[in-house]
């Protein structure tokens, strides 16, 4: 089974949407299929994109479990963030405008690529989106800090990032970091009529000017821009470790 399914909409409009149930957890798998499905959609001439999710979950962003498991092997587990950080940076420089379509709750590495995305819609009612990385012992790469702030603005970020908040999805919009709510099941739609605004200006003006204005957040997710190495020398300290444990069991239990 696919971990991207593709569906086509009017005027040349892809929908990818994770398919990995029950909360589209990112493993490698799906983030490398993610990231080659993105790169199809522009050789097949899509003209711009969604990124949708489950209902009631987007995603739950990094799957925890798995990367616990790869403890004692440090190559896969760079190449499980590596492949992650690499899906990101292929949505965030798409050369196709993409909206994300957020049904649900949007945590972690969810947020991420929702904040790659152009334009996000979320679902108007008990959701939530954000960064809670420092909630389970995790210091937020210095890329992604700039990726929430370019969207939010500093003093948001700041706030929203040292706290490891989920904010529902009113404040999200309220402060920006969404740009749409609307109900559950329209979604899809209003990301897509979106798009479709968008389409109708010039194309070549258009898409050059989103490549001008969107190069700081393709940069911000370079292996430099991430410090990935001390980020994965962070990961293994016994602290975050421990947090990290106690949060799977937590979920285990729910």
């Amino acid at each position: 089974m696919p971990l991207i399914e593709t569906i086509r909409h009017d005027g040349g409009i892809v929908e990818l949407k994770l398919s990995r149930p029950p909360v589209n957890a990112l493993n490698p798998e799906l983030c490398a299929e993610l990231r080659a499905t993105l790169g199809t959609c522009v050789d097949e001439g899509a003209e711009a994109l969604v990124l949708s999710g489950g209902p009631k979950v987007f995603s739950a962003g990094l799957d925890v479990p798995h990367l616990l498991a790869l403890q004692d092997d440090a190559g896969a587990l760079r190449d499980a963030w590596t492949t992650f950080f690499d899906a990101a940076r292929a949505l965030a420089g798409c050369p196709l405008p993409v909206a994300a379509a957020i049904a649900g709750h949007a945590p972690a590495g969810g947020c991420v690529l929702a904040l790659c995305c152009d334009y996000r819609v979320m679902a108007d009612g008990p959701f939530t989106i954000g960064l809670n990385e420092t909630q389970v012992g995790i210091a937020i790469p210095p890329g992604i800090l700039r990726l929430m702030q370019r969207v939010v603005g500093r003093h948001h970020a700041e706030r929203l990032l040292v706290a490891g908040d989920m904010i529902p999805a009113d404040r999200a919009h309220a402060i920006g970091l969404v740009d749409e709510l609307t109900g559950i099941d329209e979604v899809v739609t209003r990301s897509v009529a979106w798009l479709h605004g968008l389409l109708q200006l010039p194309r070549k003006a258009m898409l050059a000017t989103r490549a001008l204005a969107r190069a700081d957040l393709v940069e911000a997710l370079t292996p430099e821009s991430l410090q990935l190495e001390h980020f994965l020398r962070e990961w293994h300290d016994p602290a975050t470790q421990q947090a990290l444990r106690e949060m799977v069991a937590r979920i285990g239990k729910g």
